[in-house]
């Protein structure tokens, strides 16, 4: 007969990292792979000024965003025509299946929280090379 575990209460500090798909490395939390969630991603961000994530989309979940510090802007939408800013204190809803660009464009570091609706890491991460091109037409970086 197999012994089945229980689910168990975790802590989790920010010491370990992934690069993720999205060109951003993120304080590895939790997730399907560190704690066995069946339901939520939660991990902790911090853009360096001039970082800029690739334009992506999350097929089949939301995200849920808190500025923790600093300052981000980004473009969302079908060709990346629709910004916003995103300032200390303050939470971001993104649906899912919305292509987005997160940037800091400030000239200090800015840390986020990030919660998603999938478990997994980066396995729902779906990359728009098309939109990166895009927006480097346009003069951004």
């Amino acid at each position: 007969m197999r012994a089945v575990s229980k689910p168990a209460c975790r802590v989790f500090r920010q010491d370990d990292t992934y690069d993720g798909k999205q060109g951003l490395t993120y304080a590895s939390g939790i997730s399907a792979e560190t704690a066995g969630a069946k339901g939520v991603c939660m991990h902790v961000l911090t853009m360096q000024p001039g970082d800029r994530a690739k334009a992506h989309f999350h097929e089949n979940h939301e995200t849920a965003i808190y500025m923790i510090s600093g300052v981000t802007e980004m473009w969302y939408g079908e060709e990346l025509e629709q910004h916003l800013v995103v300032k200390e204190g303050e939470m971001l809803y993104i649906p899912a299946g919305v292509p987005h660009l997160p940037m800091n464009t400030s000239d200090a570091p800015a840390t986020a929280v990030l919660a998603r609706t999938d478990p997994n890491e980066q396995e729902s991460v779906s990359l728009r090379p098309d939109l990166d091109a895009l927006f480097e037409q346009r003069g951004m970086r």
